[in-house]
């Protein structure tokens, strides 16, 4: 049994263990329910794109199979963020975000892992004696193809084949997953993200890119140009921000105890006609007028219609702003042709 505090300790990570009613999510390694005939896969899931959901569609698969439980392993933070010190990507979702995912995907069972240096210096096989083995009794581990772990990162799909009769389970290996021509993975994502190309990123998530924060205070230029906008503070620093420039978008705000559904259109970069000094999120709602100040607020990217552009003053702004909203309004339309 693995004895290490710094994860058999409850982590405070602000999120409640009761998040998603239908999914048992547990902080708490040393606190483990005797999981009935466990069918479990182990990764960052950053994203939670098709190819992570090819592999949870085989776990549950397995487990209907054999009347078992399906249960994810994930780290928190990104292995990556303890094992690196430079070059760390940024994250396509945060902690909250990969629960809603792994909720909405029908899993029953989500084990938070605190990943640290203790963590990381696991061999190969203390990694599945001592971690899956001890604390989970897997009949099933399903992995994706290219999936490594312990120290170095030695361990493999054949180390697992190779003891797996000695260790009372069986694995299960998934291919690569490959969406018009490109493959699924959470690089190529942050990839077409960092290049504008939202609706190939959305492909590969199969879901909207989200943007979630809070609405602070701007100098309310955009009221005054007819635009007023939503300056977006971001919840997790670590979330990767999209290229600069326009946005078709979708918001959901929160509002005392309530979700509003709006549609509209963002603008991130650093507004080079007025001589921005910051790079900025702000979202501007079709037909709103109200007070939203430090209310919650995901923001949904659909479409990338133009890059960020320096404008000879303010009344060409305008224009184009105007521009921007009807080619914006039309991308609504089509996409919810009975609204």
């Amino acid at each position: 049994m693995i004895s290490n505090h710094s994860y058999q300790q409850d982590v405070d990570l602000g999120i409640s263990s009761k998040f998603a009613p239908d999914m048992q999510v547990h902080f708490q390694i040393d606190q483990l329910p005797k999981f009935k005939n466990a069918v479990t896969t182990i990764g960052a899931f950053d994203g939670v794109h098709a190819g992570h959901q090819s592999i949870l569609e085989s776990l549950k698969n397995h487990a209907e199979r054999i009347q078992g439980e399906t249960i994810v392993i994930t780290f928190h933070p990104h292995p990556r963020r303890i094992l690196h010190n430079v070059d760390v990507p940024s994250m396509l979702t945060s902690l909250e975000e990969r629960i809603e995912r792994f909720q909405s995907l029908g899993i029953d069972h989500l084990v938070i892992v605190p990943f640290d240096h203790v963590f990381a210096e696991l061999s190969a096989e203390e990694y599945v004696q001592k971690f899956l083995i001890e604390l989970f009794h897997p009949s099933v581990i399903v992995i994706g193809f290219d999936h490594r772990f312990g120290k170095d990162r030695r361990g493999d799909f054949e180390y697992l084949q190779k003891i797996s009769t000695a260790g009372g389970f069986e694995v299960v290996e998934i291919s690569e997953k490959v969406v018009e021509a490109s493959r699924v993975s959470s690089t190529q994502i942050r990839t077409f993200l960092l290049n504008g190309e939202i609706e190939q990123a959305n492909q590969l998530l199969t879901y909207p890119y989200q943007l979630h924060g809070v609405v602070i205070e701007g100098d309310k230029l955009g009221r005054t140009l007819g635009y007023p906008t939503a300056n977006l503070s971001m919840i997790d620093s670590d979330k990767l921000i999209p290229s600069s420039g326009v946005y078709a978008v979708e918001v959901k705000l929160f509002q005392d105890g309530r979700i509003r559904l709006e549609k509209g259109m963002m603008n991130i970069g650093y507004r080079p006609t007025v001589n921005g000094k910051e790079r900025r999120i702000e979202v501007h709602i079709f037909n709103f007028d109200e007070d939203i100040y430090h209310q919650q607020m995901k923001v949904s990217l659909i479409r990338h219609t133009r890059k960020e552009m320096k404008f000879s003053g303010l009344d060409a702004l305008i224009a184009q702003l105007n521009k921007d909203k009807e080619e914006i309004t039309a991308i609504h339309s089509a996409a919810n042709p009975s609204k």
